[in-house]
């Protein structure tokens, strides 16, 4: 595997992305991962590496810019972070755009055969890809914020799978079902995965906060794994 730190820019900002891909002679479908309201840490660039190894270039992607990360266990200090995009949605969009073009320009990604995922307030942002129209095959929200921003939003052309615990206190059932009503409104192509017994992070080992409703959960996260490998195998297909 061939792995990479990658710094590309919005606007001023430099953002710095982890890659990671098996060497091949052909191109390869490209997945976005953004990030939890930590930042680009353990959890994204894992996932870049497991994409890597089914056959996909995974391109951790960077919101908040080059060296800016939070901490496990310091929501203050995370929700700091992730509240000036969480408030604009454009800005959040914009930020993930730029990632979607220096993603593209990989010489190993196949720049035709493009997705998205992402964790928490990654979920968010790669759902904000969906809204603004973008040209990508899919998103998946893994225990993502589902709801809405105060921007309009363009067509949604990506399908779009979410993976839900259904404790999930920072998207409880009302937010789940305001979601499916947006996305069945807009016409999307749309799932939704529910995990009973399961709240927010559950993918996450380092989740173990049951008061703050983020705790890790083995099965629930093996579950959407696979959902999740299915949807890409799905859509790259269809492609």
């Amino acid at each position: 595997m061939k792995t990479q730190f990658l710094d590309y820019q919005d606007g001023d900002t430099v953002l710095e992305a982890y890659v990671a891909y098996e060497e091949s002679d052909q191109q390869k479908p490209l997945v976005l991962v953004a990030h939890d309201w930590t930042g680009r840490r353990e959890l994204a660039c894992k996932a870049a590496d497991e994409l890597a190894r089914r056959g996909y270039v995974g391109f951790a992607l960077d919101v908040y810019g080059k060296g800016v990360f939070g901490k496990d266990g310091d929501t203050e200090g995370n929700a700091a972070l992730m509240e000036p995009f969480a408030s604009d949605r454009q800005l959040l969009r914009r930020r993930v755009k730029a990632a979607l073009v220096a993603g593209r320009n990989i010489p190993q990604a196949d720049a035709s055969r493009v997705a998205a995922m992402g964790f928490c307030f990654g979920g968010m942002s790669v759902l904000e890809l969906a809204r603004s129209g973008a040209d990508v095959a899919g998103v998946v929200s893994v225990h993502g914020i589902l709801a809405p921003g105060d921007v309009d939003n363009e067509e949604v052309r990506a399908s779009v799978l979410c993976l839900h615990g259904h404790d999930d206190p920072m998207a409880p059932p009302e937010q789940v079902l305001a979601f499916e009503t947006e996305m069945s409104d807009a016409g999307a192509d749309w799932q939704i995965h529910v995990y009973g017994g399961t709240v927010h992070a559950f993918t996450n080992p380092a989740a173990n906060n049951p008061d703050f409703g983020t705790v890790y959960n083995e099965r629930a996260a093996r579950r959407a794994w696979q959902s999740l490998y299915n949807f890409l195998d799905e859509i790259f297909a269809d492609s």
